[in-house]
């Protein structure tokens, strides 16, 4: 199974090159589209600046902190948020959206692309945007000390949690710092200094400590409420000199848990205040996993009961028991939870008939996609919406139109992380191919009539069980030895030692 070097120079120069061809080829496996066509060129080559459509319905929200946190490396920015706190302990948390749709208008070829693939596909060599950078990275983005168009979520967070009051309108916006998550976690835990723009623009470094401190709240009133404490292991590659060195594992931080809390809220918000208007909406649901007594085995080996139905709360209790007991393990522990829950998926929410189920990992019944419009189609598509309920129009899409979508959306989501798993395995396969023969202990991550699956930590790499995988079950440890790569097709075989 072994490529020579005349196929692919491995340990030479080019590594990132080679994975980008491995990741092309992937894209066109599943149906993504790698490249946009000319059509959209041409739609781009009229766009020469962002939107500007003043009228006195879209409020002037210029004068407030907005700040942006994200990747240190991310250029796409959709969300900027700010805090004013009110009597009594509550606050009011605004999340602005960028206003994708003011510049990518249904039906027109830049739409046609997201619509076909409906996110961005991040790979361990390239990213494939939905949206073409001009727009995704510029003028649709919410870029630093630049006014732009939005959609603002407001909304109450009482003292304990629960939620008030909202709203949602159109507002022109700026963001007064581009932020990244770990210089901001670093600063929020008391390790690192301020980033610049805390200390240079007035106020900002208190806006920060009170989004963290209702995002806290948020967060535990979740988690009381079944809200699931996983950590997924999302290994990021690591080049020097595009020669490929590692995949380097990181955790989630404080900065990244503030965003997250804050952007399923305003989720929810979205979610409630299409259906109080009695418009349709496409809901992201996580439903009760059927692989339940699985879950219940794996606590009954670490000497936990769960009910013998489907409890997010008792599992929620289970894991955090099991992060505080063995963190070192709770990775592994996590990443098995994860198989056996299942993959979320998009729903459409119709007025007239809410039969919706919630979603079983966050612990909220009514959610939404709306806050990564340069990123996700199925935002896109809110934020229509929700344009269209503001300006009491007719709304853009039928009910069937909105299924069949929904559908769509969820089949190419799981193609595009087809893609990315992809690519990393032949990322990882080109780490470890000069460790034929070597041990690793590893967690099994599959089991099924396709094949046994196992996860070794470093580098962070998951193979195929090739021999002596009889028996073996998702959660299982297991001593493995390395006896082959394949870096073309992201091959990795171990067999059971």
């Amino acid at each position: 199974m072994k490529e020579t070097d005349d196929k692919m120079n491995h340990t030479g120069q080019g590594h990132r090159h080679n994975l980008q061809a491995i990741a092309r080829q992937a894209m066109l496996a599943r149906g993504l589209l790698p490249d946009f066509s000319p059509a959209v060129g041409r739609e781009l080559s009229g766009l020469t600046r962002a939107a500007a459509t003043p009228t006195p319905s879209i409020r002037d929200l210029r004068r407030l902190l907005w700040c942006s946190i994200d990747n240190d490396d991310s250029r796409d920015l959709d969300q900027l948020t700010v805090a004013e706190p009110l009597g009594g302990g509550a606050v009011k948390i605004l999340v602005a959206v960028a206003d994708v749709d003011a510049l990518v208008r249904k039906g027109s070829a830049t739409d046609a692309h997201a619509q076909h693939n409906t996110t961005s596909v991040y790979t361990a060599a390239e990213i494939f945007p939905m949206l073409p950078l001009p727009l995704s990275t510029d003028l649709t983005s919410l870029n630093e000390d630049e006014e732009r168009l939005a959609i603002v979520i407001e909304m109450v967070v009482n003292q304990d949690g629960s939620l008030g009051s909202s709203d949602i309108y159109r507002a022109w916006v700026v963001s007064h710092a581009k932020l990244a998550y770990h210089s901001v976690a670093a600063w929020l835990d008391g390790k690192g200094l301020a980033p610049a723009r805390v200390t240079t623009v007035a106020g900002l470094d208190e806006q920060l400590r009170i989004q963290d401190r209702v995002a806290q709240t948020l967060r535990t009133v979740r988690h009381v409420h079944g809200a699931l404490s996983l950590e997924t292991i999302e290994p990021r590659a690591v080049f020097e000199d595009d020669i490929l060195t590692d995949l380097r594992v990181e955790g989630k931080n404080r900065a990244q848990e503030l965003i997250e809390d804050l952007m399923i809220t305003a989720n929810r918000v979205t979610a409630r205040y299409l259906e109080t208007r009695g418009l349709p909406s496409l809901r992201r649901i996580l439903r009760s996993p059927d692989r339940w007594q699985r879950i219940v085995e794996l606590a009954a080996h670490l000497q936990t009961r769960l009910p013998p139905e489907p409890d997010a709360v008792a599992l929620e209790a289970f894991l955090s028991i099991r992060r505080q007991a063995d963190p070192v393990r709770f990775p592994d522990l996590s990443l098995t939870v994860v198989k056996l829950i299942g993959r979320g998926e998009y729903v459409v929410e119709d007025p007239d008939n809410q039969t919706s189920p919630g979603h079983f990992g966050l612990a909220v019944q009514g959610y939404t996609h709306s806050t990564a419009p340069n990123r996700r189609f199925p935002d896109l598509l809110t934020q229509r919406l929700l344009k269209a309920a503001l300006a009491e129009h007719q709304v853009p899409y039928s009910l069937e139109e909105l299924s069949a979508l929904a559908q769509h959306c969820t089949e190419q989501e799981d193609h595009a992380s087809k893609v990315e798993r992809r690519v990393r395995k032949s990322a990882a396969a080109l780490l470890l191919e000069s460790k034929i023969g070597q041990h690793f202990d590893g967690i099994v991550t599959g089991a099924s009539k396709k094949g046994t699956w196992v996860r070794i930590v470093h580098p962070a790499a998951e193979g195929k069980v090739a021999q002596g995988f009889e028996g073996l079950d998702v959660g299982d440890r297991v001593r493995v030895e390395l006896i082959d790569t394949n870096v073309e097709q992201g091959f990795i075989d171990f067999a059971r030692v």
